[in-house]
């Protein structure tokens, strides 16, 4: 998701983020330039700044900003995608920097190039290890599509820790075409933690099984992580997507709370203050909740909830997406305004608003929007927002 928020960056030179990235700490008044630099350096392109980062990810130094200057370029070798950094992203894995070594194969996994042998025995060397770097592996080898000729993945589906386990369940279902994981990852979906929730969208999109898209669309977990995995289910080798998901995709960008599962999620009271607080809550069912609420409420309620939470919580990324949202679903047209705001707000952290502003678009007939989300759906590189704006365009004319 890094890349929604490069445009964050682009007040740091390409030249400033080289010269800043390998300077010792002491010898900079902010520190945390060293890991911006290494941000800034992953959306590059020239061979000198590969280099830097490969040096800064081969800085195996106890210094704390170092070591986080260490994993952020790691994660951006991982954008680079070029494979002469994979020597530098084996070596780290055995780093005792648990972060560290998950940024590791997360970056080998992007690389999209199946490993040999030698490279495959380094990463499964990394399953020795707390829970979260195991999962990271165990991702690796799914999302690189490698068979696992030790056994040691396909063990890992009975460990205790459900994380690990629907790691592995996606590994056996992608790699091995063995259909039993699907049935543990659907039911996961349902689970009263919302991270187990949120790991399991995660592995349903990597064993990438069109039969679960049903399930994950209705699990209360924020819906560019549904969409993401989604996506990942429903689109075919050729890179068009399967006709048969078309409603079930407009169904989950449309993110109506209704048609959630909210089961065993408190109920939020159909009254200003509890929805304020939901809205705010960490937990993305505790705010589907409050949104449902709010969308329990009289008319003339929902009209002064909304004009209040756009005054008081109106740059909130979330709050502010699930405006959008309910605006449209609700029909409100006298705030049309605020889905035409929504729709041409082109700030990264706000692009699932615009998803929200595309759909709400078509609830409220605003044709006059017609160009920008044609303009939207040509150029956007996200491709659920860009494929929401050319469905509703198309709905529209």
């Amino acid at each position: 998701m890094s890349e929604r928020f490069d445009t964050l960056f682009a007040g740091m030179s390409e030249e400033t983020a080289m010269e800043t990235l390998l300077k010792p700490p002491a010898e900079l008044k902010n520190p945390g330039l060293k890991y911006l630099a290494a941000t800034r350096l992953g959306a590059c392109q020239s061979p000198e700044s590969l280099q830097r980062l490969l040096a800064a990810g081969a800085n195996d130094s106890d210094d704390l900003y170092e070591r986080i200057t260490r994993r952020k370029a790691l994660e951006a070798l991982g954008r680079r995608k070029d494979r002469s950094a994979l020597p530098v992203l084996l070596a780290a894995l055995q780093a005792d920097d648990e972060p560290t070594v998950v940024n590791a194969a997360d970056a080998i996994a992007r690389l999209s190039t199946p490993l040999n042998k030698e490279e495959q025995t380094a990463l499964l060397q990394a399953l020795q290890g707390p829970d979260n770097q195991r999962r990271a592996v165990l991702q690796a080898f799914c999302r690189l599509g490698m068979n696992d000729a030790s056994g040691q993945i396909d063990r890992c589906r009975n460990d205790s820790n459900p994380l690990v386990a629907g790691a592995a369940h996606a590994y056996a279902i992608r790699v091995l075409g063995d259909q039993q994981g699907l049935h543990p990852l659907v039911e996961q979906l349902r689970d009263d933690n919302p991270g187990r929730r949120r790991a399991a969208v995660i592995d349903l999109g990597d064993a990438g099984r069109i039969e679960a898209l049903a399930a994950l669309i209705r699990c209360p977990v924020s819906m560019p992580l549904r969409a993401k995995s989604a996506f990942q289910m429903a689109t075919r080798q050729t890179g068009a997507v399967d006709p048969d998901a078309t409603d079930l995709l407009k169904e989950l960008l449309q993110d109506d709370p209704r048609q959630l599962n909210l089961d065993g999620i408190p109920e939020t009271a159909a009254e200003p203050e509890a929805i304020k607080e939901g809205l705010q809550h960490r937990d993305e069912a505790r705010q589907y909740a409050a949104a449902k609420a709010l969308m329990a409420m009289p008319r003339a309620a929902q009209l002064d909830q909304i004009d209040a939470l756009r005054s008081s919580l109106g740059s909130d990324y979330g709050v502010h997406y699930l405006l959008a949202s309910c605006t449209g679903l609700l029909e409100l047209h006298e705030r049309s305004d605020l889905v035409r705001d929504a729709l041409a707000e082109t700030a990264p952290q706000y692009a699932k608003s615009r998803i929200a502003g595309a759909w709400s678009c078509l609830r409220l007939q605003l044709r006059d929007q017609t160009s920008l989300l044609e303009e939207v759906g040509r150029s956007h590189p996200w491709q659920p927002l860009q494929w929401s704006c050319r469905e509703v365009a198309l709905l529209l004319s």
